[in-house]
């Protein structure tokens, strides 16, 4: 059957921009860390990647690494790209990533310029394009001068591997110095995509306001605490979740824990009064910053993108409920 997009796919999405550049990105980002590997029902992700571009998302988010088997992700996309979407791709912003573990030997992850290059000409065959949107250096690399990571990332969009460049789980002043060397450069950074969620909330503590300072956006990953801030574990793990298909998968200590539940069905019963689910809260609570310019979602069913979206009818809280979160939370 040959895939038709909705004509009406940008009617209600919300579109920000992304820090001072021209680029804009949907407020709900797909990405494909999991679930649409080798491992996994390719008919399934390719019906979630359809729905959410009838939806307006436009943005799809992946790296060299996605799974599992490491690169099966981006093989899925590229198949899905060259079957369905290939008359849209200029509707679509594809980011892919370098920066952990690909391949043996001393040239197979970090932040070198020998591996960032290499890997994203890899990531270029696997998905059969010729450029990427955005290419991120996925961490920050102890042993390299950043002045080298950063210059990878210059010669990438120099050379059309790119057209933008990020980077992700950088600090605060790591963040500083990459952005004053791009810009030197020529090539600014345009977005940074750290983990945010109500249970870490790491980058508030500096990181937001160097991106502020810098015209530089963000991207929010892990809105749902990989799945916990969500109405799925309150009462048992089931196996179709991502805690109960892959057992070693909750990073950031994740874990489903009874303290962490409690707070769970306290901000659900919030939600409920904020005619949300605790998904749809969760996601709004990580977009309501001025800063974030999206927020990246997993997903493993089409109605897990619904719900996403549906996040955007109701973006504002009150005082008083922003108060309730912080004493919940803790």
């Amino acid at each position: 059957m040959v895939y038709k997009a909705a004509e009406e796919r940008y009617d209600k999405m919300n579109y920000r921009r992304s820090g001072r550049s021209g680029l804009k990105l949907p407020a709900i980002t797909l990405g494909l860390w999991y679930n649409f590997g080798g491992v996994d029902t390719q008919e399934n992700g390719r019906s979630m990647i359809h729905h959410a571009f009838d939806l307006g998302i436009t943005h799809f988010d992946l790296a060299n690494n996605y799974g599992p088997p490491p690169g099966s992700a981006e093989e899925t996309f590229g198949k899905i790209l060259a079957q369905d979407l290939a008359p849209y791709r200029d509707e679509l912003v594809i980011s892919s990533k370098a920066g952990y573990y690909m391949w043996p030997g001393p040239y197979g992850e970090w932040g070198s310029r020998k591996y960032l290059v290499a890997s994203l000409d890899q990531s270029l065959k696997r998905m059969g394009l010729d450029y990427v949107d955005i290419f991120y250096s996925h961490r920050f690399d102890p042993d390299t001068p950043l002045e080298e990571t950063m210059g990878a990332l210059d010669y990438i969009v120099r050379s059309g591997r790119a057209l933008y460049v990020g980077i992700s789980t950088y600090d605060p002043e790591q963040t500083r110095q990459a952005a004053a060397i791009l810009r030197d450069l020529g090539t600014p950074c345009l977005i940074h995509q750290p983990r945010y969620n109500m249970f870490d909330r790491w980058i508030e503590e500096g990181l937001l306001d160097v991106l502020a300072d810098e015209g530089i956006g963000c991207i929010g990953f892990s809105p749902l605490a990989q799945g916990i801030l969500t109405d799925k574990y309150l009462n048992e793990i089931p196996d179709d979740s991502r805690a109960g298909k892959y057992k070693d998968a909750l990073h950031w200590g994740d874990s489903v824990n009874q303290q962490r539940l409690k707070r769970v069905v306290k901000l659900n019963e919030l939600a409920k009064k904020r005619g949300q689910s605790m998904a749809q809260m969760a996601i709004a609570w990580v977009l309501r910053h001025p800063g974030m310019t999206s927020a990246l979602i997993g997903a493993s069913k089409i109605r897990h993108v619904e719900e996403a979206v549906a996040a955007l009818d109701n973006l504002d809280f009150s005082a008083e409920e922003l108060a309730e979160i912080e004493a919940i939370l803790e």
